[in-house]
């Protein structure tokens, strides 16, 4: 496997006379065609939210202001660790996302761009090493609670929760809300209320924004056989289940603004949360693609939405404080 893979590499990295620093531009483009491959692997979309809402809990905790060189090395190990489960996921499911339209050319495992034993060697690799940022550099604690999150979502979501049960998001949901957990234990030691009342807030958004998309990409996983929500319950019941949940999570945003006690996050949560609400409602009445492409879209705004309000609190608070220490 790691012949495979030191192969590839070598293919766009060497040549008869050269030295491996010295690339021609076509194999730069070569090179950088497979790193990006690689990257995919890792769903950098995705991990820009797992990776965000980290540092987000460390802003909340203090350290990113005062120890930014550590918060810099656990969010790198957050993102090797979570890109490592990501690219678990995508290994296990090559096949099921060849025959779906929404992943069939976005993703490099199914169009045969990255062989599965290099994708493999990969994801043991950065999954490895960013375990080991968190055990050696900071705690045990912390690298036990990413290996069991890699696990959990890697091997137990992607091979039983997601092809045998429509509940398969709410439970898998956990791991992708794990970072605030991850990091603070790593930074403190400890799991603080703030970084559960994190983690549910993101537990609790990710029903209702994975099922809108399920809903106007219900055909796909019709075709790839998998139960989702919409495919087993149908429309209603799924924007039903999405309103509970939007509703749930309008009072843990409340429950983390009454702890942290900042005016943007208050804001925030109180006005974005009862958009969520009425837009999700709004399902009920209008099912068309555009407005439940809307609705995901909405989704994301919120979550960004109350984490940029959570920093800009800190910040402010931060500053005040300061200002207080000179008088």
């Amino acid at each position: 496997m790691q012949l495979e893979f030191a192969k590839e590499l070598q293919e766009v990295t060497t040549e008869k006379g050269r030295e491996p620093f010295f690339i021609e531009p076509k194999k730069r483009v070569a090179f950088a065609q497979i790193a990006k491959n690689y990257l995919l692997l890792t769903k950098p979309t995705i991990m820009i939210l797992v990776v965000f809402s980290g540092a987000v809990a460390l802003f909340l905790e203090g350290s990113i202001l005062t120890e930014p060189i550590k918060c810099i090395a656990i969010l790198l190990a957050v993102y090797l660790t979570g890109g490592s489960a990501n690219a678990l996921n995508q290994y296990f499911e090559r096949d099921i996302d060849a025959k779906m339209s929404r992943t069939q050319n976005r993703r490099p495992l199914p169009q045969g761009l990255i062989a599965p034993n290099s994708a493999l060697v990969f994801i043991i690799s950065i999954g490895s090493v960013g375990i080991l940022i968190f055990g050696v550099f900071f705690n045990w604690l912390s690298a036990f609670i990413t290996l069991s999150t890699i696990l959990f979502y890697g091997l137990f979501y992607t091979l039983y929760l997601k092809p045998n049960t429509p509940q398969n998001i709410v439970i898998g949901g956990a791991a992708g809300a794990m970072a605030p957990i991850g990091v603070w234990a790593a930074i403190t030691g400890q799991v603080g209320v703030e970084a559960v009342l994190l983690f549910l807030i993101v537990f609790l958004w990710t029903p209702p924004h994975f099922w809108a998309l399920a809903l106007y990409c219900k055909d796909d996983y019709i075709k790839a056989g998998l139960p989702m929500l919409p495919v087993v319950k149908g429309d209603r019941e799924t924007l039903k289940q999405m309103i509970y949940y939007t509703v749930i999570l309008f009072i843990i945003t409340i429950a983390l603004a009454i702890v942290h006690q900042g005016f943007f996050f208050w804001a925030s949560s109180v006005i974005l949360g009862l958009i969520f609400i009425k837009k999700t409602i709004g399902g009920l009445k209008n099912t068309s693609v555009p407005y439940l492409r809307s609705l995901f879209g909405f989704s994301i705004i919120y979550l960004f939405s109350l984490f940029i309000a959570l920093i800009a609190d800190k910040l402010t608070q931060n500053l005040l404080r300061q200002i207080s220490n000179n008088f």
